[in-house]
């Protein structure tokens, strides 16, 4: 049993010295002391590095079909008020939504860009007695309300019994409301007046648009859109203005949810028109993206990159929409964001390289100093004797 013992003594790799041969010293302390303060921070970084989750990124060939693209918006127009304001939505496919206003919220400012009371989106109900019927005489108290569409019904059934029916059955024809104060239902609102009244008015209007995942353009313009011989025109007449300030901030657009690390280029964006109209336009171009965190959970999101241009209200013989527009394609390259746990293991052997590695550094420069003293003490020594 000794002799095994024995053995196991002779294989101890750290011999001890006895305490009566120690030699400490000044500099020896204070390298100690450096030398531990930097394993204590070295330490608290590769925990933080252990705490937190490792992201690995690949890119793969996007292969999805028949998916919708969820675009969040909230921009804000300081001198367009949101009665002339309308969002329409198209793509290549040839879908069209055209002026939006489900899960849409439009906020009137004022001209330093406070909120003021909520008003119904649209011109209102009537506000005159007896209005003008379909067949052309008085309403009466023992009648029901049919006001007349001008030309623009559908069927002999339809009625138009406020400026926004006739607007709206205006658009469906591909008509423009040239003179409002000849439609006996915008006259009786005042619809001139009040878009007099809002002049000077900003509009903040946020929401979201659901739209097919293949490429095309949104877009928020002055005015109701229709198609005219297959063109996409709004009817700007009918507001009586020459001019239409577009200028905006764009206080944030996503392509999909938020996901941890996400930069969205087009978020606190902000544009001033210096000419009297023009098309102000954003030519995004989306990168589907997956986000998978460390318990499994999976974001469907999307990336996008942007570049712009404005295009004057003239060009050549034509006039160019005033309006700004969203084109955006979608990129055939799919990026996927995994999280990865760093495994303990790994905290462990990086905890010793840092142990051991300050451990043995601190050493050999405490032995540097130590000898290096010693030998200029000794020449000093010497060159007393001499």
């Amino acid at each position: 049993m000794d002799s095994i013992m024995s053995k196991l003594r002779n294989l101890d790799a750290y011999p001890k010295i006895n305490e009566d041969f120690y030699s400490r010293t000044l500099s020896g302390g204070v390298i100690t002391l450096a030398s531990s303060v930097l394993m204590i921070l070295l330490f608290i970084s590769e925990l933080r590095l252990y705490l937190h989750a490792s992201t690995e990124t690949k890119l793969i060939v996007d292969t999805s079909r028949g998916e919708t693209l969820r675009i969040n918006f909230d921009v804000t127009f300081p001198a367009l008020p949101c009665s002339m304001l309308s969002v329409d939505a198209m793509d290549i496919s040839g879908e069209q939504h055209l002026d939006v206003r489900h899960d849409i919220i439009k906020k009137r400012l004022d001209t330093q860009g406070n909120v003021i009371g909520t008003r119904q989106d649209g011109i209102g109900s009537p506000k005159i007695e007896n209005p003008l019927q379909k067949h052309g005489g008085r309403l009466e108290h023992n009648e029901t309300y049919c006001g007349s569409c001008y030309g623009a019904e559908e069927s002999d059934d339809d009625c138009c019994n406020s400026c926004e029916d006739v607007r709206e059955a205006y658009r469906k024809k591909g008509w423009a409301v040239s003179n409002p104060d000849l439609i006996d239902q915008c006259k009786r609102e005042g619809f001139l007046q009040r878009i007099k009244e809002e002049d000077g008015e900003g509009c903040n209007i946020y929401g979201f648009l659901e739209v097919n995942k293949v490429a095309g353009n949104f877009h928020f313009a002055p005015g109701k859109s229709f198609q005219q011989s297959g063109v996409h025109v709004h009817d700007l007449l009918a507001f009586q203005k020459d001019s239409f300030n577009l200028s905006h901030h764009i206080n944030r657009l996503a392509f999909g949810d938020y996901f941890p690390g996400v930069v969205n280029p087009l978020d606190r964006a902000h544009w001033t028109q210096k000419t009297p109209s023009g098309m102000y336009q954003y030519f995004i171009k989306v990168v589907p993206t997956v986000y998978s965190d460390v318990r499994g959970h999976t974001i469907q999101t999307n990336q996008f990159s942007v570049t712009e241009h404005f295009k004057t209200g003239d060009v050549g013989r034509f006039q160019s929409l005033p309006g700004v527009f969203f084109f955006y394609d979608l990129s055939p390259i799919k990026v996927t964001f995994t999280e990865e746990p760093v495994s303990f293991l790994h905290f462990l052997t990086n905890v010793c390289a840092i142990v051991g590695g300050v451990y043995t550094v601190s050493g050999i420069l405490d032995s540097f100093i130590y000898h290096g003293q010693r030998a200029i003490k000794k020449k000093m020594e010497l060159g007393k004797f001499n």
